[in-house]
């Protein structure tokens, strides 16, 4: 339960706000994609929640040479 923001309690809201509506009017199909929505925040998963959109660091470590453009 660390590193907890207001956009990660806002969907951890908006999940149970979707579980009790899907319960109150009985349809199952949105209670699941509120225990989905719920899950995320608790567990800190998601696109980017635990750093899933990170690219690779280049191990290509040969120096750049500068590059001078001639104007005609």
């Amino acid at each position: 339960m660390k590193n907890w923001n207001f956009m990660r309690l806002l969907r951890l809201l908006l999940g149970i706000a979707i579980i009790v509506q899907g319960v109150v009017s009985r349809e199952w199909i949105f209670t699941f994609i509120g225990v989905l929505f719920s899950l995320m925040p608790l567990l800190n998963i998601g696109c980017c929640g635990v750093s899933g959109c990170d690219l690779p660091v280049s191990k290509n470590r040969k120096k750049t040479e500068n590059t001078t453009y001639d104007i005609h």
